[in-house]
């Protein structure tokens, strides 16, 4: 793995941290190409996933402290933009850090995005709302940890600017949905149709954002609550009044992303994605939160009859990873001890 080769012992360990927490982000990027055509399959996967990659990673960098957290998460997240336009240059992404000697890898990953990406076979389709989401995007990553005083006033503006043209949502809501990736990965994924007209692709940006991006967010969000709350930060569950009011504009967010996705041309597949999208942060949540305990029967209730059946899937895939783990736990137990009385001394026998 490359992450494992990083110099800077801080950038390597967080990195890695990002890898082994956050792969469950990999694998719902790469779903998208489920239904890719099976010739372009392995570029989408490798754009789906390089993108992912690069998002988690600095993700994880902009959380940490920093003088000028706005400043840093800015420059950090230019390299979304890098990653989908192979044209835009590349500058110091860690300007605003001490650490910075990450031996090329962060740079490898907007590569390997990059050259997938414009070997897909209608990437020029998707370029002007691709680079549309991936603005709205590093806006979000850049303001969403707060400034350096833990206050949220410039996300505050930003997203309440954003929400004046969705009246139908509360401004956090649509501030909420432009943090989404959802609408950038169904449009790569679209990317690998040899015959993808820029109105089609307009259409299918316009199905998931905002509706589609905002469940996504506050999903991930309420699975973040107890965390949040823990560690003193702020999370977009917050801005509800109530746990009551929280469970019925997700639940109402919902319906109408359901009802988008249901809307889109062709076979069923974006409807099964954003059910496995929820279905996965609801397999997730700790109903010890009111809000969880609220929210988590609503939002099965708004997804439909696809709802049982995925959350059944999702739950035995995690009953067997849980299972394996402990496996592997005990296999590399045993190994050790093992090790350990080979390089024991022999005993000798007691002399009287």
């Amino acid at each position: 793995m490359r992450a494992s080769a990083i110099p800077d012992p801080t950038l390597r360990r967080f990195a890695l941290k990002t890898h082994d927490g956050k792969r469950g982000n990999l694998e719902g990027a790469a779903a998208f190409a489920a239904f890719v055509r099976p010739v372009s399959r392995h570029d989408a996967v490798r754009a789906l996933v390089a993108y992912q990659a690069i998002f988690d990673y600095l993700d994880t960098l902009a959380e940490q402290p920093s003088n000028d957290p706005i400043a840093n998460g800015r420059r950090l997240n230019r390299a979304l933009l890098a990653a989908i336009a192979p044209d835009e240059p590349h500058v110091d992404y860690y300007a605003h850090r001490r650490q910075a000697d990450d031996g090329g890898y962060l740079r490898a990953l907007i590569e390997t995005c990059r050259t997938a990406l414009t070997a897909l076979p209608s990437f020029a389709a998707i370029v002007k709302p691709m680079r549309q989401a991936t603005e709205r995007i590093v806006v979000y990553q850049s303001l969403n940890h707060g400034d350096g005083d833990g206050r949220h006033e410039t996300f505050d503006r930003w997203a309440r600017s954003v929400g004046e043209a969705y009246a139908q949502l509360r401004w956090w809501e649509t501030g909420a949905a432009a943090g989404s990736t959802l609408d950038l990965f169904a449009l790569i994924a679209a990317a690998a149709d040899p015959v993808l007209e820029p109105s089609v692709a307009e259409e299918l940006r316009a199905a998931y954002f905002p509706w589609v991006g905002a469940l996504h967010s506050l999903l991930d969000s309420l699975a973040d609550y107890e965390e949040d709350e823990g560690a003193g930060r702020r999370g977009l569950i917050n801005y509800y009044g109530s746990p009551e009011e929280a469970a019925d504009r997700i639940a109402t967010i919902t319906t109408e992303a359901m009802s988008r996705v249901g809307r889109l041309p062709g076979d069923p597949r974006h409807t099964l994605i954003v059910t496995a999208m929820a279905s996965f942060y609801l397999c997730d949540l700790s109903m010890s939160s009111p809000y969880a305990r609220l929210a988590a029967p609503a939002v099965l209730e708004a997804m439909g009859h696809l709802a049982g059946p995925t959350m059944l899937i999702l739950n035995t895939r995690r009953a067997v990873g849980r299972t394996a783990d402990r496996l592997a736990g005990h296999s590399s137990l045993r190994r050790a001890l093992q090790r350990d009385r080979r390089q024991m001394p022999a005993s000798r026998p007691h002399r009287s």
